[in-house]
């Protein structure tokens, strides 16, 4: 088995390392827009289908909830969770909200998203804290304000829900969202003569 190098991931626009990225794997030669639309989470997801999508990839719960902290960074188009704000279409009826999602919040969103089909505007995933890589997603959570229904559903099983608020803590976001990376990257490594081990790993060998 090739031994495994490692480097520094370092994100300029965050400031500091975030952790280590282990070199050597085998990567594809095709990508597919379909194939990796069938083997991700969806926005809409619920926590039953979450686990089990995880599960598929030898990922367990807490992989689930901590690598759902990537959604610190980041943007999401309201088409992508507009159901959660206008799912009423009764003329002169006010529209329905999410119940999980926080009344302050939701009225931020609907004015910012004007319709459920926007696929033009987007907003932060983590508001407050957009643009650093950190554990306020999980402080959102507990506020009702995870942007997704994926999110949300964090708090629907009694088992995430017990772990966000250790999460919350910065030091200890951190540390495990390494691990869960780490874990992650083990997952579908292709051996032998498959595939190739990038020189660039944005692009495929020329």
């Amino acid at each position: 088995m090739q031994e495994l190098t490692r480097v520094r991931c370092m994100h300029m626009q965050f400031g500091r390392d975030l952790w280590d990225v282990q070199l050597g794997r085998r990567d594809g030669v095709v990508s597919s827009a379909s194939e990796a639309l069938s083997n991700i989470p969806s926005p809409s997801d619920n926590f039953t289908t979450l686990e089990a999508k995880f599960a598929s990839k030898g990922l367990d719960v807490k992989d689930l909830v901590i690598l759902s902290g990537a959604h610190t960074i980041g943007v999401g188009h309201c088409n992508l969770f507009g159901s959660r704000l206008f799912s009423s279409t009764t003329a002169g009826v006010a529209p329905a909200t999410d119940p999980t999602l926080n009344a302050a919040y939701a009225t931020q969103l609907r004015a910012a998203c004007g319709s459920p089909s926007n696929n033009v505007t987007a907003v932060p995933m983590d508001p407050g804290s957009p643009a650093r890589f950190d554990s306020h997603y999980y402080v959102n959570l507990k506020l009702g304000r995870g942007l997704f229904r994926s999110d949300a559903a964090l708090l629907a099983d009694r088992r995430a829900a017990d772990m966000i608020h250790a999460l919350t803590k910065e030091g200890y976001f951190l540390q495990e969202f390494k691990n869960a990376v780490r874990k992650m990257g083990r997952v579908g490594v292709l051996t032998g003569g498959q595939g190739e081990i990038r020189r660039n790993c944005r692009a495929v060998n020329s």
